[in-house]
């Protein structure tokens, strides 16, 4: 596969992850989800089940790309430097195993409201505080499982950056990225009812979309990148010596 196929390949696994997980992450929880209003809630998944389960699957789709993504860049970037590459597949791989497992108390809202005999000793209010309590459990999952989504855009950043494929712009943007995530959990974690603004998050987006629409759409030049090597950079320095001498 040419280097420049490889791009576009990152590119449409990158949108692939960037739909779904728009759909699951976002879309889905601001249609059913109340965090301050339990009834409303349980009422809107119960009434929009297809719709609560469409975001379960979907999530796992998302999942599964965002564990091939950064293979596929590791083929494209590895020449740019190999150690970076390696560990922008490593933190972005050990995530998936965390979110996938974290959906499991989604699955466990349908669980509790599906009715069975064994739910009859709990009364609708219980219920609804079981939901919540589910829901709760699966949003700071997500809120843990952010740390590695924050920490493998650094490497992928820098490799952007160094590599010329992409604007550098989009490099720069993707390690800022990679501080706003951690910014926005550490902030949440340490000093809970100091409200961190949104846009620390922004970096992050701009950086991971631009680049997803560039691969795809622009893709890379063939010409693999080289870093000059002690003997080249020898040669251009004796060579500047000649011209001034």
């Amino acid at each position: 596969m040419t280097k420049n196929a490889t791009a576009r390949l990152a590119g449409f696994t990158y949108l692939l992850v960037v739909i779904t997980g728009i759909f699951s992450l976002a879309y889905v929880p601001s249609q059913l989800i109340d965090m301050g209003d339990a009834a409303a809630t349980v009422n809107n998944i119960q009434s929009s089940e297809f719709l609560f389960r469409a975001g379960i699957v979907t999530g796992i789709v998302c999942y599964i790309f965002f564990l091939i993504l950064p293979f596929v860049l590791f083929e494209l970037f590895k020449e740019v430097n190999r150690t970076h590459a390696l560990l922008m597949v490593i933190l972005a791989a050990v995530s998936v195993p965390v979110s996938l497992f974290n959906l499991v108390d989604k699955v466990n809202v349908l669980t509790v409201l599906s009715g069975a005999e064994y739910l009859d000793g709990l009364n609708a209010e219980q219920i609804q505080a079981q939901v919540m309590l589910l829901l709760s459990s699966y949003n700071n999952g997500i809120a843990v499982v952010q740390i590695f989504w924050g920490l493998w855009l650094f490497p992928f950043g820098y490799l952007a950056f160094k590599s010329g494929y992409i604007p550098k712009v989009l490099g720069l943007l993707l390690m800022l990225g990679c501080f706003g995530y951690l910014i926005k959990f550490f902030g949440r974690v340490l000093y809970p009812d100091v409200d961190i603004p949104s846009f620390i998050r922004r970096p992050a987006t701009f950086g991971e979309i631009g680049t997803c629409l560039w691969l795809l759409i622009m893709g890379v030049k063939e010409k693999p990148y080289k870093e000059p090597t002690s003997k080249e950079e020898s040669f251009k320095e004796d060579s500047f010596k000649e011209k001034v001498s």
